[in-house]
Parts: C-alpha cells; sequence; structure tokens
C-alpha cells in the first residue's frame, strides 16, 4: 500500500497528491507518448494524445504486474502549457477514464519539442506494488 503526504496546514492539491511514501517492489515506467502500440498516432489533438500516453502507461504497468492504483509519481512533458490549461476538464476526464481517482504525485512541464515531432504530451511514471497486495 501507499500513504499520500499532506504538510499539516496545506490546502488539499487537486488532482495530484504532494508526497507518496510507498514501500514494495517499484516499476519505471520509461517516458510514454500519445502513439498506438504500432507506434503510430492516431491523433494530433492534445486530449486523444494524452488518453492515448495514459493508456501506454497502464499498458505498461500492466506487463509488469501492476495497475494504475500503484503509481506513486508522474511527470508529464508538453509542447504547449496554453493548450493545456485551456483542455484542463477534458485532460481531467481523460485521466479519471483511465486511471480512476487515483492522484499521485505529479509534475508538469513545459517543453520546446519532444523527440518524435508529432507528439505533444510525453508521461514517464513510477509505480510500487506492495510486497503484500493484502
Amino acid at each position: 500500500m501507499h500513504d499520500i503526504l499532506q504538510p499539516a496546514g496545506w490546502a488539499p492539491p487537486l488532482g495530484y497528491a504532494n508526497g507518496v511514501e510507498a514501500e514494495g517492489r517499484l516499476i519505471a515506467v520509461g517516458g510514454q507518448i500519445g502513439w498506438n502500440a504500432q507506434q503510430q498516432f492516431d491523433s494530433d489533438d492534445l486530449v486523444d494524445q494524452v488518453r492515448q500516453t495514459l493508456a501506454n502507461v497502464v499498458a505498461v504497468l500492466a506487463a509488469g504486474g501492476a495497475a494504475p492504483e500503484h503509481l506513486v509519481s508522474l511527470t508529464w512533458y508538453v509542447t504547449d502549457i496554453e493548450d493545456y490549461t485551456a483542455r484542463q476538464k477534458d485532460i481531467g476526464r481523460a485521466y479519471r477514464d483511465t486511471i480512476g481517482r487515483h492522484f499521485p504525485a505529479m509534475a508538469l512541464v513545459q517543453v520546446v519539442r519532444l523527440v518524435e515531432r508529432r507528439a505533444k504530451v510525453e508521461i514517464q511514471a513510477m509505480a510500487v506494488v506492495p510486497k503484500d497486495p493484502a
């Protein structure tokens, strides 16, 4: 299991955790982007790419015997922060549809571009699978 770290007196964060404490088997998920399993983009829309990117993170977790609730950290890289902030509600819906209502520690960074030119988002993840899943 994991525990959310929330300093006393701090306002609660919305859509992420300030910190997560966990013990178990670590799974590091390399940066995933919004292309499908054949490394093809089905869309150039940011929200569509976020949904696919998160699905890719979930697929890698599953390959390691983990699930979205094991996520302890996500680092998001986006190429257009204005597009991201303008579409936060749709991105939040895509997140909840794919990950659920589990909100690990997160960071969001705008970058000039990603390695794949069509990519609008890349997400790197860390998950911890409890030693005793009970």
